[in-house]
């Protein structure tokens, strides 16, 4: 017996947050026999306030984690800051203070956000990638990298302002094209810069057979690798008596002998060897205005096609032609090679490339059937197969067998191969940014390129720095950082003042929360085996083809090495959905349509919050945040709360078993069924509206007889139990005020018999000539053969068959009957 209280969750939600701390109830201790379950959320960039978005992953995330817990495994859902980055810099610049200052107090400020959440995380072993503990081995890795070959230093495009002096950002580049601190138009500049060699694993990285994810991530992963299979031809050119080969990838190698053109990227080294005088000046100038243009503008299906003839030419390899070169801005160095074979009668671009230059369009693949036509008179170029024509030797080969005919041919005669060709890049890591942790490699004039020795890290990052307004990174200004000694001959040397893309933070953090406080190493072997891989994985789809691919190949690489023994980082990946404003819209500053969680909070209590996000639409799909509507989340607690203090009010509960009682203790067990289904689904939404369901039932019924029954007060306890992970602070307030000592949060999940999730009964429906006629209810074991004599017995039944024949009666097992008669 208790004595009834008013629901008030600021009083109860600071009480339970203080004592689960105290306890390290969330602390997922590496030595319990319980079997290990890693759950994990995308950290966060600390830009100062957790908004309605963060509250939203990170419900979904601690639902499902506590979900698991209760039953019976040991979960470790640890947080961390991905702390390094532009934006910190860009704050120390506009507000006069350091960056470090600027990201620790947003840290403090989101921690106190984050807790007052109530979330299960284990903050026993939070990690913070800009202090020199994390970035430290931040470091290592990269020596580990560079140390097996995966790390190379080469010369690289970068965003250029001018005037600035200085590299940018894409963020740094206004959509004019223009610097967004002096206006100067920005300039595709080649500056020396650190890749990593991903490429190396594009084909690993196409399996995802040991994975499960969602079928739209391994699409675009699968799509940003691009794997294609087809040839590389050489074609060639001589340069003051030098002979030099320039490969071209192609996967219609049986389209080469309809070449008319070949086009160079601007950038291509090739450009300048290969331009006539006459033609130096037109080139230069477009030269320079491809520099000023970003990959998407000169990538652009809408943009018009340009170009402009080097008065060069290259010759064919397989008919010796001489084939004109252009330069084209839609050609890009980073794929492929730079260069491109331009056959317009069989490619749509190439096709209206030749168009308006007036180049000849020879056809080559003539469709089955079709007779000779003119070139010039085609609305467009021809994609279907068919045979090889105006192809010398190849003349009648069908496409079917052409691409590998003329590929062996290549091969023989020593002027291509066939090639596997991927769109991937490799990783270009460098960035001439302050905020980030140092490269750790000196530069020697006597040894050259060298790492710094494992033991001399973390190369620290001066906290006390001056910024230019011209936004150039002070570490080349901070003389005691840049100089140093040579590891090897111990002369003067220079460090490396590119720091590292924050991207390498975050491909390895989920591995430190494993072994946080390791001063001896990056992580443990033991740790490694306990811990990973990660068992679920949840955070934006936005991540699907940079950090997401980026963590998968740190795992292979460090596989490689010996120093893990798995093959991908996170086992199960969800994807949650995006909220919206109470208008629909994205929310932002500038439509003024952000909520703040911190006002919510303090009006209706964390729970009305976590389990309003949760119950407002399917996780995966998000929706609108609308405030008021938190009211009807609101007045469910309430009346939860208000059940449970009238149902122990009363004395000790009777024992019963009239149908009633019956009834009850079916609804218990249908209601965890239905939410132990839709918790496993990640479908929180419909969890929270059986809970609904379930709690209606029980207030109709709560001034009855049965409400003093054993049955209902165990609904209630199990109802304490699903409902615990979208709202742990009311089920654990409540379930001690009902008598239990030990924590809710580490109660056994609750179970049910499938046999009492059947109905004795159900209410068969009866039609007539598919018109429903009649509803009775039956008996849920009925066999066909009764449900067929019952419904044809039913007096008003009976009355819409009259003297009709019935033709036949149809039975739906569980549903209907449906009795077609004819006149």
């Amino acid at each position: 017996m208790i004595t009834r209280t008013k629901y008030n969750p600021k009083e109860i939600e600071k009480k339970w947050q203080t004592q689960w701390e105290a306890r390290g109830l969330y602390h997922a201790p590496d030595d319990s026999p319980e079997p290990r379950f890693y759950n994990l959320v995308m950290l966060p960039y600390p830009s100062g306030d957790l908004h309605i978005g963060h509250w939203y992953n990170y419900t979904g995330t601690d639902a499902y984690g506590r979900f698991m817990r209760m039953q019976g495994y040991n979960v470790m859902q640890p947080m961390g800051f991905d702390a390094f980055g532009l934006p910190a810099e860009n704050a120390a610049i506009s507000r006069g203070i350091q960056a470090r200052t600027w990201t620790l107090s947003n840290i403090d400020n989101m921690r106190r956000q984050l807790r007052k959440m109530g979330a299960q995380w284990d903050w026993e072993r939070e990690v913070v990638s800009c202090l020199p503990d994390y970035y430290k081995w931040t470091q290592w890795l990269f020596l580990q990298i560079y140390k097996h070959g995966l790390a190379y230093r080469t010369k690289a495009p970068a965003n250029w302002c001018p005037s600035c002096n200085t590299t940018l950002a894409n963020e740094q580049v206004l959509a004019d094209g223009t610097c967004e601190r002096c206006g100067t138009v920005v300039i595709r500049k080649e500056i020396d810069q650190w890749l990593f060699r991903i490429t190396k694993y594009a084909e690993e990285l196409l399996d995802f057979s040991q994975i499960s994810w969602p079928e739209k991530t391994v699409t675009m992963q699968r799509n940003w690798i691009g794997r294609s299979e087809g040839a590389e031809i050489r074609f060639s050119a001589d340069f003051d008596g030098q002979h030099e080969e320039i490969p071209v990838f192609t996967t219609r190698p049986d389209t080469i002998y309809g070449v008319t053109f070949f086009v160079l990227a601007p950038e291509h080294p090739w450009v300048e060897k290969i331009t006539t005088p006459e033609h130096k000046a037109e080139v230069d100038a477009y030269v320079d205005a491809a520099r000023h243009m970003s990959e998407i503008e000169r990538m652009s299906a809408e943009k018009e096609k340009t170009g402009v003839f080097t008065g060069g030419y290259v010759t064919n390899p397989v008919n010796g032609e001489q084939v004109p070169v252009w330069i084209a801005d839609y050609v890009l160095m980073g794929y492929g090679a730079g260069a491109i074979m331009g056959v317009p009668a069989h490619d749509q671009r190439d096709f209206e490339f030749a168009r308006k230059f007036g180049i000849p369009i020879r056809e080559v693949i003539r469709p089955e059937g079709e007779d000779a036509s003119d070139p010039g008179t085609w609305a467009e170029a021809k994609h279907d197969l068919g045979v090889m024509v105006n192809s010398g030797p190849f003349d009648g080969t069908p496409t079917a067998e052409a691409i590998d005919t003329v590929t062996r041919y290549l091969e023989e005669q020593g002027i291509g191969k066939f090639t596997v060709s991927y769109r991937l890049r490799d990783w270009l890591i460098s960035r001439q940014r302050y905020w980030g942790a140092p490269i750790p490699i000196v530069y020697c004039p006597a040894d050259g390129i060298v790492p710094v020795p494992e033991d001399q890290l973390p190369v620290l990052l001066p906290e006390n720095v001056q910024f230019k307004p011209t936004g150039e990174s002070p570490l080349r200004y901070e003389p005691e950082f840049v100089n140093t000694t040579c590891p090897v001959c111990g002369g003067p040397a220079m460090r490396e003042t590119d720091t590292l893309d924050t991207f390498m933070c975050s491909s390895w953090y989920f591995l430190r929360y494993a072994d946080p406080h390791n001063a001896e190493q990056a992580w443990s072997e033991a740790a490694m085996e306990r811990w990973l891989p990660v068992d679920q994985y949840i955070g934006g789809a936005e991540h699907a083809v940079m950090h997401l691919l980026y963590a998968r190949f740190f795992i292979k690489a460090l596989r490689d090495m010996g120093h893990l023994h798995f093959d991908e980082p996170f086992t199960r990946l969800y994807h949650q959905g995006t909220v919206l404003g109470p208008d629909g819209q994205k929310m932002s500053k500038s439509r003024g349509n952000v909520v703040a969680p911190d006002d919510v909070v303090e009006k209706y209590g964390a729970d009305t919050v976590r389990a309003y996000l949760m119950f407002m639409g399917p996780f995966d799909a998000g929706g609108s945040f609308i405030a008021e509507n938190l009211e009807g989340v609101w007045r469910f607690l309430n009346r939860f709360w208000s059940l449970v203090n009238d149902a122990w009010v009363e004395n000790s509960p009777a024992a019963n078993t009239s149908s009633e009682s019956q009834a009850i203790e079916r609804l218990r067990h249908k209601t965890i069924k239905r939410v132990t289904g839709e918790y496993s689904s990640f479908r929180f939404n419909t969890a929270l509206a059986a809970l609904m369901e379930c709690n209606n039932v029980l207030i109709k019924q709560q001034h009855e007889p049965v409400a003093r029954s054993v049955a209902f007060r165990d609904t209630l306890e199990s109802m304490m139990q699903l409902l615990a992970p979208l709202a742990p602070h009311i089920s654990e307030e409540l379930w001690h005020i009902t008598g239990h000592g030990s924590t809710i949060h580490r109660s056994a999940w609750p179970i049910y018999d499938e046999a009492m999730t059947r109905d004795e009964t159900f209410t068969l429906v009866v039609q007539v000539n598919g018109k429903v006629r009649e509803r009775i209810e039956v008996s849920s074991d009925i066999s066909e053969g009764e449900a067929r004599q019952v419904a044809l017995a039913n007096t008003r039944v009976a009355s819409f068959i009259g003297e009709n024949t019935v033709q036949k009666v149809i039975y739906v097992p569980g549903k209907l009957v449906n009795i077609v008669v004819r006149n």
